[in-house]
């Protein structure tokens, strides 16, 4: 079994080669290629990941190249990890919707916007390679904004799935309150990518016992920290939101957070710096405690769940994945990309019937699917008049002239990667 990760030179890929060490027998990977543009950092998290493996005793083959083609010739499953400008770029999502006023992030609001410009037609040119070298290969899409990207994807008549580790958190982070496996706990997890909602947890599959209102009962305060969300809007409406739902629910508040402190870019960049500094450590052979920091808990496990059962192995007959709503959500058009539970296997991602969905969530999910329709003609097809729309859809900004500034303040700022401007 061959697999390629796009964008190995990441700092994060250390926790993926962890993961594909302890869960060989789930996913059995003989060749294993790194490729990314930066030969530098290509080096060292290609070093480390290769020490990782004869550490842990794994047989399969690790090589590192920066020629795309060559890397994905042959592979079963391509995973896709870039970001497209680096944590430079993503410094800048983060900055300049400030000074309008907005929420300055990565993935969501005008920043989710301006990295999904760069990002779409990079990764369907990567994918068209993938689709000449093997058309039967699945590519597994981690790069965010993952909705935005698995719907290009898909819309294009890729092989195509998205995975996002929110899920997979809550999972590990609800059995460790219950004192139970992992595997036991299955998720109602409703909505897009980077805007959910649990609104049940069962106990041994998707028919089980809802053990949601003891959770907030017994662990409400715990969860709420976690979430830094106030515990009243759990108890209030009796589901646990993503951490993403603080940028809608507390817009303003968080506005003058992130103004008075420095961009999660920033802390990122300075945490590579060390983290690539270890890796080129040759008596490290395992993941260092600091990547913990990174961000991308469970990523790996949940990346080779997913691979597993896609390629017909032993993974997880249900699990959360970005995937076509295809009626799943009556109030979305069919091909819409949800993250949702899903029976997954070698045929693709299949979501599972849903409740009736609370008309407080199903009308953001809505007005947000709305926005990442047109900020996706905007991706593929480009200009200003696109890229404004896009903003003025999107419930964060919404207003004609915040609209208006952010959008000469988007194109200023990524001109360099907008074939267009």
């Amino acid at each position: 079994m061959k697999l390629a990760v796009v964008g190995g030179g990441s700092t994060y890929t250390p926790e993926l080669i962890d993961g594909f060490a302890r869960l060989r027998d789930t996913l059995p990977i003989t060749e294993l290629v790194l490729v990314d543009p930066a030969a530098d950092r290509l080096a060292l998290v290609g070093g480390l990941a290769r020490r990782i493996f004869a550490k842990q005793e794994h047989d399969g083959t690790i090589t590192t190249t920066t020629n795309l083609d060559a890397a994905v010739q042959g592979a079963d499953a391509v995973l896709l990890q870039l970001r497209v400008g680096g944590q430079a770029a993503r410094n800048e999502d983060e900055t300049w919707p400030l000074e309008c006023g907005c929420v300055g992030q990565e993935t969501t609001g005008a920043g989710g916007l301006a990295k999904a410009l760069r990002t779409v037609p990079v990764v369907l040119d990567i994918a068209e390679r993938v689709r000449r070298a093997n058309p039967d290969a699945w590519i597994i899409d981690f790069t965010n904004p993952v909705g935005i990207v698995t719907r290009a994807l898909l819309k294009a008549g890729h092989k195509a799935v998205g995975l996002c580790n929110v899920a997979i958190g809550f999972q590990r982070k609800f059995a460790k309150l219950l004192d139970v496996a992992p595997a036991e706990i299955h998720l109602d997890h409703i909505g897009l990518n980077h805007l959910t909602w649990e609104t049940g947890v069962r106990l041994g599959g998707p028919d089980g016992e809802d053990v949601l209102p003891r959770l907030l009962a017994e662990h409400g305060d715990t969860i709420a920290g976690d979430l830094h969300l106030p515990r009243l809007v759990m108890d209030r409406f009796g589901v646990v939101p993503s951490y993403y739902l603080r940028y809608y629910y507390a817009h303003d508040e968080v506005v003058e957070e992130l103004r008075t402190k420095p961009s999660r870019a920033a802390e990122v960049a300075a945490m590579e710096k060390q983290l690539l500094e270890m890796y080129g450590d040759p008596a490290l052979d395992e993941k260092p405690a600091l990547l913990g920091k990174r961000g991308g808990a469970f990523y790996s496990e949940a990346a080779v769940d997913l691979a597993a059962s896609l390629l017909g192995g032993a993974g997880s007959p249900y699990q959360v994945v970005n995937t076509l709503n295809g009626g799943t959500l009556p109030f979305l058009p069919d091909d819409a990309v949800i993250e949702t539970q899903a029976a997954v296997g070698p045929g693709g991602a299949v979501p599972l019937p849903v409740a009736p969905v609370d008309p407080l969530y199903a009308g953001l999910i809505a007005h947000v699917t709305a926005y990442e329709d047109l900020a996706l003609d905007a991706a593929l097809r480009g200009g200003r008049e696109r890229v404004f729309k896009a903003l003025l859809a999107h419930p964060l900004v919404g207003q004609y002239a915040y609209a208006e500034q952010l959008t000469d303040r988007l194109i200023a700022h990524n001109r360099e990667h907008l074939a267009w401007a």
